[in-house]
């Protein structure tokens, strides 16, 4: 299962992608396929035509994890 990640860099802008499965404590290094900035444009320093590229941990400041369509549409709020 993939997972939609927002990755942010320290000194660049957010890029959002997608990884196959979660960063473990003794990794090293985090891949990500699809990489594009957040409103869907390239990332300048990323030529246009790639599809993965790997960054190294610890120039990872935070990773956030989105929430799948599936999982949206499985939970939701109840009102009685």
């Amino acid at each position: 299962m993939a997972y939609s990640v927002i990755i942010h860099i320290a000194g660049e802008p957010s890029v959002v992608g997608e990884i196959e499965e979660l960063p473990k404590n003794t990794d090293t290094i985090i891949t990500i396929s699809n990489p594009r900035l957040r409103d869907g444009k390239d990332v300048h320093y990323i030529e246009p035509n790639v599809t993965k590229v790997i960054w190294p941990l610890n120039k990872v400041a935070l990773i956030e994890i989105l929430e799948s369509e599936e999982e949206e549409s499985l939970i939701g709020f109840v009102r009685e």
